[in-house]
């Protein structure tokens, strides 16, 4: 079993970060109360495996966990080999996306100079915290790719007034649970198409969801915006979606023919809008859901398009 053996923080940079046993991993941060913290970047938490470690004290030096300015210490996983964008998953609740190879060392460190090499570089990784968390010494991690981040938006005026419960995003996080989906982010939006698209936005290119669902505001109502919101944010439309789910439903009512719903990408994030009652989000997206990994994944660029050579 791959683990993490130390994870190590330092208050200020240029100190030695030392081995804390235990911290609270923040989404989109870094670890709490590190120096190297910061969601203004990707390199959020470095890793480095002892075995890499191994290598230099191999060479006659006596350095140990954190001497490499690492946070994460692990054993039993290659880290230098996993592609960027490998998921991972780290104790019980901790997701974290592999967003960087080894780094350029501009100044050689008190390493390099005394044995005129440094492992950090060439075999440390550095990791976005997509899903945060605690995490101890001992805790697993291992790659786990079938991961799908989630964002649910809800489009109601009711909801958002607190005169109704929502039950639809909640079926929405219940559903897609079923594929590997992981609701990180539940935002209940007035029908306000600029709310909506600033919602959609935010979740698109801060948090870089790879899928985006909006339940509700997709029908004739002139409070039903969804749809325009929704195409005020995509760069390319994926009409094949809203078909199949209207197609499915027509089994179940005739209304269905009146739905407005779309479904588009905007960057690395899959849209698609939703009906606004739970038992029809539940329909819709069993219709999609077989085609919804693969299609994440050519957008992740961990798969290629599926088109036959025969």
């Amino acid at each position: 079993m791959a683990k993490v053996i130390a994870i190590c923080t330092s208050p200020n940079k240029g100190m030695r970060k030392k081995d804390v046993g235990h911290a609270n991993l923040l989404r989109e941060y870094g670890i709490e109360g590190d120096a190297h913290a910061s969601g203004e970047w990707h390199r959020q938490v470095s890793l480095l495996a002892w075995e890499s470690i191994e290598k230099m004290r191999a060479k006659g030096l006596d350095v140990g966990c954190g001497d490499f300015a690492e946070n994460l210490t692990t054993q039993g996983i290659e880290l230098y080999t996993l592609p960027i964008g490998t998921r991972l998953r780290l104790g019980e609740q901790v997701i974290g996306e592999v967003s960087q190879i080894g780094k350029e060392c501009h100044t050689h460190c008190a390493i390099y100079q005394q044995a005129g090499d440094c492992v950090m570089p060439r075999e440390g990784i550095f990791i976005r915290v997509l899903s945060g968390g605690e995490l101890t010494n001992g805790d697993e991690i291992k790659v786990d790719n079938s991961i799908i981040t989630v964002g649910v938006i809800v489009a109601s005026d009711k909801c958002s007034a607190g005169q109704r419960e929502d039950k639809s995003g909640v079926a929405a996080a219940e559903t897609i649970a079923q594929i590997g989906g992981i609701t990180l982010d539940t935002q209940i939006i007035p029908d306000e198409r600029e709310q909506l698209a600033a919602a959609m936005r935010q979740m698109a290119d801060q948090y870089r969801y790879d899928l985006i669902l909006v339940s509700g505001g997709t029908g004739f109502s002139l409070r039903d915006v969804t749809p325009e919101a929704t195409l005020d944010v995509i760069e390319r439309q994926v009409p094949g979606l809203p078909e199949a789910m209207r197609a499915s439903s027509l089994a179940v009512s005739p209304h269905a023919m009146l739905s407005r719903a779309i479904a588009g990408i905007r960057g690395r994030s899959l849209i698609i809008n939703l009906p606004g009652s739970p038992k029809a989000v539940r329909e819709n997206l069993q219709a999609v859901m077989t085609a919804l990994p693969h299609g994440i994944d050519i957008l992740r660029g961990v798969a290629s398009e599926c088109g036959s050579s025969k």
